[in-house]
């Protein structure tokens, strides 16, 4: 059975901080401003994480099935590194405030930012193997950064947001390749999360490990799809993006490494190839398990709806590691069904906020994090960002947590 995302939708935050500004206030060398190719990042308030990112991208998907087909929903996955409990999913809270039916699987996948693909790829297989051609997944990648890693180069791409994906046998958005997948994982501390409040790592490191396993996990999809040619067999290249800046050095140190090509060769392949999955991704920064799916939602808009179907070549990398490169197809008409969302003008629609603000909200992250017992989510030290850009909106925000238990409101 053909499975694939049959829609798909990004929620990209409400508020957002200029990265030049945060370069500037930090102090940070403007040498390598440019290095990063990011213009803005998207901020979480204290009153949203994981799972309101999750639920705010996965609410108009459901919104737009009919009733019949939101009973077909049969596994809720939610890949994510922001997970709120050792035990207890994101999936749960996600399930209940969609109102889906209770004949369903829920879980939740973890490697870094490879979960969202490992949350796609599970589903996938579910339903492959179910043989119901009208059994359908909710997929949702979704993060929230931790405590702002201030003084740091990592500071600027922390964005906030989340992925979600409907899949199932009519695959308008993107028609997996079966059996069109490479893989190169192995043990690496590159970047980690070993508090709540801590994110680290080593910079360098990461890079390293990402351009290793972009190289070999497409070596090995070579391996596995006879034929296979970086160059002639992927209309485009959708790659991680935990910012612009590494995307345009991993597609260039590949292409040379596999094909020799030149310096004026690469940047054309770039531009025509690659370039246009950017585009959300430099405004809205990395968003973890759903960058890669950003990066997809970019393509599909930026290539417009006079676009034919297009083989896409996709790569997924998660520190610690695992990678994986897949391909899949776009069909024609789905920037069609993606225009509906809208997500340009949700990102044009975010709240500027200045470095008094921002430095106000990220202080108030703490109150939101895994371990938190009891706490009161009182929006009046945020309130014109909260009430410009929540009340009356209709979206999921953290009210209350009691006793670990987290409690959520709509606006």
């Amino acid at each position: 059975m053909d499975v694939g995302i049959e829609a798909i939708n990004a929620y990209v935050g409400r508020a957002s901080l200029d990265t030049r500004t945060l370069f500037e206030a930090r102090g940070l060398d403007m040498r390598r401003f440019g290095n990063l190719m990011m213009r803005q990042k998207s901020v979480n308030l204290p009153c949203e994480d994981a799972v309101t990112n999750a639920v705010n991208a996965a609410r108009p998907l459901v919104d737009a099935l009919t009733p019949d087909e939101r009973d077909r929903i049969e596994l809720v996955v939610v890949g994510t590194e922001s997970g709120l409990d050792f035990g207890k999913p994101l999936s749960t809270y996600v399930h209940d405030a969609l109102g889906l039916g209770r004949r369903c699987r829920s879980f939740e996948t973890k490697h870094a930012c490879y979960g969202g693909t490992a949350a796609l790829r599970t589903a996938a297989g579910i339903l492959s193997a179910g043989g119901d051609p009208e059994a359908k997944a909710l997929v949702v990648a979704a993060d929230a950064a931790s405590a702002a890693a201030r003084d740091t180069y990592w500071e600027p791409s922390q964005g906030a947001g989340a992925v979600a994906m409907v899949v199932g046998s009519r695959p308008r958005t993107l028609a997996l390749d079966a059996g069109a997948s490479g893989f190169h994982s192995y043990e690496v501390m590159d970047t980690l999360r070993p508090r709540p409040d801590l994110e680290a790592g080593d910079s360098d490191l990461s890079l390293l490990s990402y351009m290793t396993c972009l190289e070999h996990s497409y070596r090995h999809y070579a391996e596995r799809v006879v034929g296979a040619d970086i160059a002639e067999t992927f209309d485009r290249l959708v790659l991680h993006t935990p910012f612009a800046g590494m995307v345009k050095g991993a597609h260039r140190t590949l292409l040379r490494r596999l094909k020799g090509w030149s310096a004026e060769k690469v940047e054309a392949d770039f531009e025509r190839r690659t370039a246009a999955s950017l585009a959300y991704c430099t405004r809205v920064g990395n968003v973890y398990s759903a960058a890669l799916y950003l990066a997809l939602c970019s393509l599909v808009d930026q290539d417009g709806p006079d676009a034919g179907a297009r083989r896409v070549g996709m790569f997924s990398y998660g520190s610690g590691c695992a990678s994986e490169f897949y391909s899949g197809v776009v069909p024609a008409g789905a920037a069609g069904e993606l225009a509906a969302m809208d997500i340009a003008g949700a990102i044009e629609d975010r709240h500027p906020l200045t470095m008094a603000e921002y430095e106000v909200i990220a202080d108030g992250a703490a109150q939101r994090m895994c371990g938190v017992r009891d706490q009161v989510f009182d929006p009046a030290f945020y309130a014109e960002v909260y009430e410009s850009k929540f009340e009356g909106r209709g979206l999921l925000v953290l009210d209350e947590i009691r006793d670990f238990h987290r409690r959520y409101r709509w606006t």
